[in-house]
């Protein structure tokens, strides 16, 4: 389907989309998760694209938040369907077997910051601005914040940007850990592809498989998650990617994956 809120582009390997709403500093509406979610069927069913980078059209935002207009409109019943498909859509891009980078290129905030959190890599411009302000609106977070901040930079640090509705600059989310790395608005997208592109030199096969791994990690205990990983193991000990890399390790050369 033909696209009005996002854009979607391939290099190489890589799929790109950009939020692309920049009247509303990409604010996040529902035609922008349908959108984002066709966009998501089609990566999982195309077996070309080995990665994907997240990112808003612009230079001042990735997302600032939902979009306010419909978010007002909400009651109980209406609110609850709001959060729950916003969660849907982000959970699918998690989910993805594939690496999913979030280039923070400006304002993250509210759903924007939780849109950026559901990816597994986040990347940050040195003007983001992060945070999640819905207590200052009355609201909570209702795409996951509560649930995936926590587990990324602990209960008392989320705790503390969530009551306060605070937010902080690209220096602060590098150091408790909420982005990954910073770069200047100028290199952050090509930093990122060469970050991605650097990591698809490695077997694509085995990327799917400890990204499917870390995931699961979230769902089960360790002694579950330890039994899934050996599975997992023995399944890539069977491919000829396994046997290209360690020989080709033993043979002092560079691997040739080929992706079987």
């Amino acid at each position: 389907m033909p696209y009005d809120t996002i854009i979607f582009e391939r290099v190489g390997d890589v799929a790109i989309i950009k939020l692309h709403r920049p009247e509303k500093l990409n604010a996040l509406n529902k035609k922008i998760l349908d959108e984002l979610d066709d966009c998501i069927k089609n990566i999982e069913t195309n077996h070309s694209i080995y990665g994907l980078i997240i990112t808003g059209s612009g230079d001042k935002a990735f997302a600032a938040g939902a979009d306010i207009f419909e978010l007002h409109n909400c009651d109980k019943q209406t609110g609850k369907l709001f959060s729950e498909y916003g969660s849907y859509v982000f959970k699918r891009i998690e989910q993805l077997p594939i690496p999913v980078i979030a280039a923070i290129n400006g304002y993250a905030l509210g759903g924007g910051c939780e849109l950026a959190l559901a990816c597994h890599i986040r990347f940050a411009s040195e003007n983001a601005k992060i945070g999640q302000p819905e207590v200052s609106l009355g609201v909570i977070p209702g795409y996951g914040a509560s649930q995936r901040l926590p587990r990324i930079v602990g209960k008392a640090k989320a705790v503390e940007l969530i009551i306060s509705g605070a937010m902080i600059d690209a220096n602060e989310a590098f150091r408790i850990g909420l982005v990954n790395k910073v770069f200047s608005q100028e290199e952050l997208f090509d930093k990122t592809i060469e970050f991605l592109n650097n990591c698809l030199k490695n077997s694509k096969l085995a990327i799917k498989a400890s990204i499917n791994c870390i995931n699961k990690s979230q769902e089960m205990s360790l002694l579950e998650g330890l039994h899934y990983e050996s599975e997992r193991f023995g399944e890539i000990c069977g491919t000829k990617d396994f046997k290209e890399g360690t020989l080709a390790y033993l043979e002092k050369r560079l691997p040739n994956f080929t992706n079987e």
